[in-house]
């Protein structure tokens, strides 16, 4: 029997980055299970994409993987446009608002998803204390007094004295431990597709509120090309507005794209097949039960209208990963819950806790308020807000504070995270 210190299920961008974050500064050993294969990168781009912003940037980059993220496709952005369809307001982010220390050239940067767990996988790889189990899923997980029985169908049980629930939104590590969730219908779908937009995309991440939910068109690599036309879209619109823009052909879908986007890019046309998923508000109401830690979607997931999904999860990844190499060593971590002096430990996951779920209950209120804030409204509110958009435009310490969050910039981060001049 294989025996770890900790058992990461699911190999996804935040499982994967927990695994090297532990590794970072510890000599933990660390199991991932996914059976997901790799997928191999072509000129074709992913449709699913990211918005990773500087503290996750910086992130990447303490791991040793920005590098090869970066020699990949990979679109920096320096501005951001935000307008109203229907009302009056608009606003407008860019560098300027921020000091070149705070920016460091960049409000983020857009990049496949394929691209990064790519990265990230090769970067475990090369490290031998982490071991993958990719042939079979697990079929249970049991408590032991100090490690957790992690059993599949055929092959040999491996043990562990933690396990860390890393496997997306309809987490199975979530549902065996029977840890209950709070979650909601946000009436919104998702429509994910590649388009091309004719005046191009002018390195800025696009964003309009309709009354029917947020459209995002977000900037993509185009190596060798001097105009870089490709854009990303996440439209987020109600059930049967997303079947019926989903139903339609390629040709009438972009045309509901041009003038969704009041044709500020040009004409867009349809360069890929269109996906479209529900979107729901989920929130485990514990983050730790017994021998078990939940991050990353598995734990919260939230609407993608500021695109800070992905971000929250890696901040989990550093989050644990700190918490144990801090306050645990090979001696003491399968005391994380006894009664013995290493009782401290069990304590220090409390404190993971508390830091997560309130940052993660922060940022899923944030995404209510604006999504409430834009859902269709009678006139004389449209205008009030429609001056609010354009009261905030001109007036530089809100936008500063504004776009240090969407940069991630907050008062307590994990040490892996802080960006350094």
């Amino acid at each position: 029997m294989q025996k770890f210190d900790v058992l990461i299920v699911g190999g996804g961008m935040v499982g994967l980055t927990t695994a090297l974050a532990i590794r970072k500064n510890s000599c933990l050993s660390v199991a991932i299970i996914d059976t997901q294969s790799l997928a191999e990168l072509s000129e074709q781009h992913d449709v699913r994409v990211s918005a990773i912003n500087s503290v996750s940037q910086q992130l990447f980059a303490k791991l040793d993987v920005w590098h090869d993220i970066q020699n990949s496709r990979i679109q920096p952005y320096q501005h951001m446009h935000i307008w109203d369809k229907s009302g009056y307001g608009h606003i407008d982010f860019d560098l300027t608002d921020l000091s070149e220390r705070e920016h460091k050239g960049q409000l983020g940067w857009i990049i496949e998803n394929n691209i990064i767990r790519q990265a990230l996988w090769k970067k475990a790889e090369q490290d031998a204390g982490i071991r993958f189990f990719t042939e079979e899923k697990l079929t249970n997980i049991a408590m032991g007094d100090s490690e957790v029985f992690a059993s599949f169908s055929t092959l040999p049980p491996i043990t562990a004295k933690l396990v860390i629930g890393a496997d997306r939104a309809n987490s199975w590590v979530r549902q065996q431990m029977k840890m209950s969730l709070t979650f909601r219908d946000y009436d919104h779908h998702a429509i994910v597709a590649t388009v091309k937009c004719s005046q191009g995309h002018q390195n800025t991440a696009w964003q309009v509120f309709l009354d029917t939910g947020p459209l995002a068109l977000l900037p993509l690599s185009e190596p060798g090309k001097t105009k870089q036309t490709l854009c990303s879209i996440v439209w987020s619109t109600s059930p049967d507005e997303a079947k019926r823009l989903t139903s339609l052909s390629p040709d009438d879908f972009a045309k509901a794209l041009t003038a969704a986007s009041d044709g500020k890019l040009g004409n867009v046309s349809l360069e890929s097949d269109r996906f479209s998923y529900p979107l729901t508000m989920r929130y485990a109401q514990n983050f730790i039960k017994d021998r078990v830690v939940l991050v990353g979607d598995a734990a919260h997931t939230i609407h993608p209208l500021a695109g800070q999904g992905v971000n929250l999860g890696l901040l989990d990844a550093a989050a644990i990963a700190q918490t144990l190499t801090e306050t645990l060593s090979k001696t003491d971590i399968s005391n994380l819950h006894s009664s013995k002096p290493q009782w401290l430990c069990s304590i220090k996951l409390k404190q993971y806790e508390r830091w997560r779920k309130a940052e993660a209950a922060e940022m899923i209120a944030a995404m209510e308020v604006i999504k409430q804030t834009f859902t269709p409204q009678k006139e004389p509110v449209k205008l009030l807000r429609g001056i609010g958009m354009s009261i905030v435009n001109q007036i530089k310490p809100i936008k500063n504070v504004m776009i240090k969050q969407a940069l991630g910039f907050k008062s307590h981060l994990p040490n892996l995270s802080k960006v350094i001049d």
